[in-house]
């Protein structure tokens, strides 16, 4: 039997005792052995089990088990595993914090065999992005203060008031609703990219829906060209003219976590992720 062990700590000393964890996970990469073995009675898995530790790493005895599974010797990636429960633990009671004791584990009758499996952790250029991670999800009511946006009732409210007199009676005898933001949530599961994008599982992207009937008043952000359009739209001066677009006005940039082609793990600023104001154009 030939056992390796790895030991992982995370100072999760800035994680507010407050905070709601949803979900803890603990990412390590498996790194590829290159010495492929060429008996067939030679098995090409091993074992491995996370612990929590319970005292310091001098005594590996004293720990509990979290989870266990096989992996192929020979595959490479990162392996994820959930620890919201230990992590929780650590969070009320910091003291509690040992870190995670990971063992390998490999039957095989040669005895000179060791380091079964080698997981990314030195601090070398080639491997800093596949170091270990311990990714939390938190619910902080301080965060979430900071990232809410105000609602699309609150946005037409406010400018209601700003609305010249004509324009707002053209809005309330035309059946058609005026440009405005509305939520549009995308799962990233959904659609299909929970595969690479580690955080987050979604957001709210928003989008525009309305007509752009003349007059257009302020809250419609309209371009000058716009009202013009809207204007020979309206007196049907030409058949090939079209109503303006309801489109985004303005857009923000959202934070991605996730897992590019080597497996490297990025976090990068897209920008024009999320509509926060719409317009005629």
């Amino acid at each position: 039997v030939h056992v390796g062990h790895h030991h992982f700590y995370f100072d999760i000393s800035a994680v507010e005792k407050d905070e709601q964890m949803l979900k803890a996970q603990f990412r390590v990469f498996k790194l590829k052995r290159m010495h492929r073995s060429r008996r067939s009675n030679v098995p090409h898995f091993c074992k491995v089990e996370v612990y929590e530790l319970l005292e310091s790493e001098n005594k590996p005895q004293k720990k509990h088990l979290i989870a266990s599974r096989l992996l192929s010797l020979y595959a490479e990636g990162w392996e994820v595993f959930n620890v919201t429960q230990t992590v929780s633990k650590w969070v009320g009671n910091s003291s509690s914090n040992h870190g995670f004791w990971v063992t390998t584990t490999r039957v095989s009758s040669n005895g000179m065999e060791h380091d079964v499996v080698t997981f990314a952790k030195s601090p070398g250029a080639l491997q800093e992005s596949r170091n270990a991670l311990l990714v939390l999800f938190t619910n902080s009511n301080k965060q979430r203060s900071h990232s809410s946006l105000p609602s699309a009732t609150s946005n037409s409210r406010a400018s209601m008031s700003r609305r010249p007199r004509a324009a707002a009676a053209a809005a309330a005898r035309s059946p058609l609703t005026a440009c405005h933001r509305r939520e549009l949530y995308v799962d990233f599961h959904a659609i299909g990219w929970s595969g690479w994008i580690i955080h987050p599982s979604g957001y709210n992207a928003f989008y525009c829906r309305g007509s752009c009937i003349f007059p257009l008043g302020e809250s419609l952000n309209a371009t000058n060209h716009a009202t013009v359009q809207s204007i020979v739209y309206t007196l049907k001066l030409s058949q090939d003219v079209s109503m303006p677009c309801c489109v985004p006005d303005e857009l923000k940039s959202l934070n991605l976590l996730y897992f590019d082609d080597k497996q490297n793990v990025i976090l990068k600023n897209y920008k024009d992720m999320v509509a926060t104001r719409c317009g005629c154009h």
